[in-house]
């Protein structure tokens, strides 16, 4: 645990780590593995077949949200001309995420890193060496577990899009989520649950606000503001061309997002039923107060507002859903629900940002307040489970900021590297005209919608 007195030591040692040795060398980062230690834990386990059954299913509904809820979501908010785009992007990155993931993803986020291991693994199970159908993690087979966490690196590199949709090239955006994942999203995963730094800071992730959430959303953003604004925003029409599909989408999320958060706890037991109570009343709780934030401020409620109340309460109860009792869930949902809602309309209006379809007003946001608020709603005093070692609400919080504070730092100025990075080889925007006709044609040659 990190007392608050030692925040600003330990936040100063932090900045010389990443400064050394972060970027430049992390794909190469590895040295000797505990391959004794690995091999002490899978003799000690065995394996269980109800966890294994539940993992499962919670991979496969993990998927969902992927494909077709992330899918539908955005591609309902998006104009006709980019739906077939949009659902295109999804798809494809989901593809090349379930290609490089057991080629060197896995192995960068949960293997030994060496002299990097507080950053990023190595590649020891580069191309899932070593793993056979007898290898456990835990109770469940160790092909499960990557399987698991493999839907985890795909709905979170598609809800990057978010930011940018509409005016970006198809290559550069497959060109710059390999880079990406590599660079940003295995290193954090690492960081957080991979005996990484954030984990040995004591701080409390238990499905993804920082790695997930905090990381999408930021990046979004940094994509969104280095790309530019689309062509005649602010001016033209820009409406969600079918919350028909965004409604559908935002159901599919939210019934995939049971996986998300109770399949985390990686088992059938308490645990997972406390973080399946946790997804349903902070999720009602987030849809409820931006409902009626919007009505009392707008004069009516939305269905656009309602389902974007929905996926804030599903982002911010992400990272607390192990850790927080159920009244603190519900309580976490009635608070991110108006602040997104600000974000996404009064804060994004003001600084005059294109963040299309709000991915960092409700990731980014909403991870942050829920990655923030579980360093409260974690304490036994108030309904959580606590911990060993538990010694205040406020040496916790200390702990979460902290993590917050690295997930911005380390995922914003590493997203505009490789922006700039994609931007000089490729080139990252369509031309004007090609936007103005919209991407399903200029891209793909096709469109979403014959009639």
């Amino acid at each position: 645990m990190l007392p608050c007195s030692s925040f600003a030591k330990k936040a100063a040692r932090l900045v010389v780590l990443l400064t050394a040795a972060v970027l430049p060398a992390i794909a190469f980062a590895q040295d000797a593995p505990a391959e004794a230690v690995e091999a002490a834990a899978d003799a000690a386990a065995a394996l269980d077949k109800a966890d294994t059954a539940w993992i499962m299913t919670s991979t496969v509904l993990v998927f969902l949200m992927v494909l077709p809820a992330i899918a539908l979501f955005y591609g309902g908010l998006v104009r006709t001309k980019n739906m077939l785009s949009v659902l295109t992007q999804v798809l494809a990155i989901a593809c090349v995420i379930g290609v490089i993931y057991p080629l060197w993803g896995y192995s960068m986020s949960f293997t030994n890193g060496g002299s990097l291991d507080s950053f990023v693994g190595g590649f020891e199970k580069a191309f899932l060496a070593g793993i056979t159908l007898d290898t456990l993690n835990g109770t469940i087979p160790e092909f499960v577990w990557v399987s698991f966490q493999m839907t985890f690196a795909m709905i979170t590199a598609c809800l990057v899009i978010g930011g940018f949709a509409e005016r970006v090239k198809f290559s550069a955006i497959l060109a710059f989520i390999i880079l990406w994942a590599t660079f940003i999203y295995f290193p954090m995963a690492h960081m957080v649950w991979g005996d990484g730094l954030l984990q040995s800071w004591g701080v409390w992730d238990f499905a993804g606000g920082t790695v997930v959430h905090i990381n999408s959303g930021l990046t979004g953003l940094i994509g969104a503001i280095i790309i530019g604004r689309r062509i005649g925003y602010g001016n033209d029409p820009m409406a969600p061309h079918s919350l028909t599909m965004t409604m559908i989408g935002a159901s599919l999320l939210w019934i995939g997002w049971f996986g998300f958060n109770a399949g985390s706890a990686l088992a059938s037991n308490g645990l997972a039923g406390l973080a399946r109570i946790n997804t349903f009343v902070a999720t009602a709780a987030g849809g409820a107060s931006w409902m009626f934030a919007e009505w009392s401020f707008k004069g009516k409620p939305s269905l656009l507002g309602l389902a974007s109340g929905v996926v804030a309460g599903l982002v911010a109860v992400t990272p607390a859903a192990g850790f927080a009792g159920p009244m603190g869930s519900l309580i976490l949902g009635l608070v991110v629900g108006p602040v997104c809602m600000v974000f996404c309309s009064t804060v994004k209006n003001a600084l005059k940002y294109d963040d299309s379809l709000d991915v960092f007003g409700i990731h980014c946001v909403g991870g942050t307040v829920g990655s923030l608020a579980t360093g409260i709603l974690i304490a036994p005093s108030l309904g959580g489970t606590g911990f060993d070692g538990f010694e205040s609400i406020g040496a916790t919080f200390c702990n979460q900021a902290l993590g917050v504070v690295v997930a911005l730092l380390y995922c914003g100025i590493a997203a505009a590297i490789l922006y700039k990075l994609v931007d000089l080889i490729i080139g990252l925007r369509v031309t004007a005209d090609e936007e103005r006709q919209g991407l399903d044609i200029t891209s793909h040659g096709e469109r979403a919608y014959n009639y």
